[in-house]
């Protein structure tokens, strides 16, 4: 008979890092990146620190496994710094975090991501994770090489070093690791990136990606986001099992007093109803957790489920907002339009959730009107770039008809067109298929929330489609008429047997009706601004003449206030200028407009 081992958690994920996001060197590039970023962001919101983050990817020489290449990842923080007696555990020890179980909406809550990142770059290069970091109140900093230790799982430090850092707090880790480096598509790095900036507008990033330049995206919001109040479980959630399971970390306890304080919404109320109307024992709740038998918690636990319980608070969750979200937008590239829908927190499957939908057409992308939409996806303001098949948030976007707003879609299918759909779905209790957080499961509740949100994106995509066809049909008839009115105008002449100057000013009357006069009018006005400006400069000129100096008027100069002892410096720049009291305002403008007014989640 075989003796029977165990193994320890890291030796688990060690041999099934494809689990976490290590199923290729593709992946394995991002998933590092990603975790380091995570960590950076999550560091920095929890100190009320706005992240100033410096990243940089490149390839350093060739990979140790077959076509793979030798890649360098770097992302350095100006966050508060790791603990240096924390630094093994953080890097080298799975299932070690601050952040498990706390119901608040961080990024990362496992503990798994960036130890399985150092034990792929200890198994692909021999050596795991170089980390810089240092605390507010250290004056040098502590340089550490960290490893994990397989067969325990614990992290050791191979070496350790302080060295002079010019920053005054931050962490700075550095990998070397088999993987290929992919920057555009739907796994790409800058594709992860751009989803990043969009959902963290308090966030400027410093980047340099393979043989490219160094790339700077500065914040659009100096507001650090208020960290959410954590918030514990609701009792509807779980299954007898984790029910059991969660009452042993309360030791001795009264039953009552654990459905109080282990649960969210579980009042005094409720204990007196699940007595009065469900059968509980009176008895069983002065009871300690510790003398409970298994019948007792399947009592306990039937008259929990079959009380009617408050919905959880939506307190716990984190909107990126529709004003700071409008502004990321512009970070990413010139649009013609762009729509944003932040719903109201809601409960699905008794967890509190929000969503948040932003839909965008850019103008300096040559998108293939025919091709598939971008999808960006986000769970917790992280970007989600594989197995979009199996998304929520898919699902929701291709149970739309989209053809009722103005958008092409084949059926069952994303809708087509040069446009950027990103959806964020916000909770502390996010359900993933998997334990690499890839894709979202596709609870009917969840998707229907999605879903009414993207109906009211969409609305507004609605609305600007048909206003900008209204412009061209417009356009087009106003053309037609241009190009057949003088025409007309010369046959009604000779018919008539008007003159010259009557004609043409026929002609100018049918440009005035067609709108078509704005540019002589604006032509005519700046010339007259011209001549104004030049007789205030004589004017000037000549008062200082007289008595020496000059007042002072307010001088409007493209769009700036001046002063006219300044504008009176030379007749170069005062051809330019023009008094307050400027002359009668331009002819309103052609009524062409070709679309380019942007719709945000408010009225315009």
């Amino acid at each position: 008979m075989s003796k029977i081992t165990k193994s320890s958690t890291a030796e688990y994920f060690a041999k099934n890092l494809q689990q976490v996001g290590f199923s290729s060197p593709l992946k394995a590039v991002l998933t590092t990146l990603k975790e380091g970023v995570d960590n950076s962001l999550d560091a920095c919101e929890q100190a009320g620190i706005l992240p100033d983050l410096e990243i940089e990817v490149t390839k350093v020489g060739t990979g140790s496994t077959k076509n793979t290449d030798l890649v360098k990842i770097v992302v350095e923080d100006n966050g508060p710094g790791i603990d240096p007696d924390d630094l093994a555990k953080v890097f080298g020890e799975y299932l070690a975090s601050s952040k498990f179980g706390r119901g608040q909406c961080t990024r990362g809550q496992q503990g798994i991501g960036i130890s399985a990142a150092t034990t792929w770059a200890q198994m692909t290069n021999g050596r795991g994770v170089t980390v810089t970091s240092k605390t507010k109140g250290m004056r040098k900093a502590l340089k550490a090489q960290i490893d994990v230790d397989i067969k325990s799982n614990h992290g050791l430090v191979r070496s350790k070093e302080t060295i002079e850092w010019n920053k005054p707090h931050g962490t700075r880790v550095e990998f070397a690791m088999d993987g290929r480096i992919q920057l555009n598509g739907d796994g790409g790095l800058l594709t992860y990136i751009e989803g990043t900036v969009l959902v963290n507008p308090h966030l400027t990033i410093n980047y340099k990606l393979a043989e490219n330049d160094w790339v700077k995206i500065e914040r659009v919001s100096n507001q650090s986001p208020d960290v959410p109040e954590a918030t514990l479980p609701h009792p509807h959630t779980f299954k007898l099992g984790e029910f059991i399971t969660h009452a042993t970390l309360y030791g001795k306890v009264s039953v009552s007093k654990f459905l109080r304080s282990g649960f969210s919404r579980v009042s005094d109320q409720a204990l007196q109803e699940m007595v009065k109307k469900h059968g509980l024992p009176k008895g069983l709740l002065d009871k300690a957790l510790t003398g409970l038998s298994e019948d007792d918690y399947k009592k306990i636990f039937q008259a929990v489920q079959n009380t009617d319980l408050m919905a959880p608070s939506t307190r716990s969750v984190l909107t990126v907002g529709e004003e700071s979200l409008s502004k990321s937008i512009q970070r990413l590239g010139e649009t013609d339009f762009f729509a944003v829908v932040t719903r109201k927190p809601r409960i699905c499957d008794f967890k509190p959730v929000v969503v948040e939908v932003a839909l965008a057409r850019f103008t300096s992308r040559n998108q293939d009107a025919d091709s598939p939409v971008q999808l960006l996806r986000f769970a917790n303001r992280v970007p989600l770039q594989f197995d979009k098949s199996g998304c929520a948030i898919t699902w929701a976007i291709e149970s739309v008809n989209w053809k009722s707003y103005g958008v092409q879609q084949p059926k069952d299918s994303l809708p087509l067109g040069p446009y950027v759909f990103a959806v964020s779905v916000t909770s502390p209790f996010i359900k993933f298929k998997n334990a690499s957080k890839e894709t979202i499961d596709a609870s009917e509740e969840l998707v229907q929330e999605i879903r009414l949100a993207l109906i009211q994106a969409g609305q507004k995509l609605s609305r600007h489609i048909k206003r900008e066809f209204k412009e061209a049909d417009l356009e087009r008839k106003l053309a037609h008429i241009e190009q057949f009115g003088p025409i007309l105008v010369e046959k009604l002449a000779q018919l008539t047997g008007a003159n010259e100057a009557r004609r043409k000013k026929a002609e100018e009357g049918l440009k005035k009706i067609l709108g078509r006069d704005s540019k002589d009018a604006i032509a005519e006005l700046e010339e007259a601004e011209q001549r104004l400006a030049k007789q205030k400069a004589r004017e000037a000129r000549k008062s200082g003449e007289d008595d020496g100096g000059g007042g002072e008027d307010t001088v409007i100069y493209h769009g700036q206030v001046e002063d006219s002892a300044e504008a009176a410096g030379g007749t170069k720049k005062t051809t330019e200028k023009t008094t307050a009291k400027k002359a009668p305002p331009p002819p309103p403008p052609k009524s062409t407009v070709k679309g380019t007014e942007k719709t945000t989640g408010k009225k315009a």
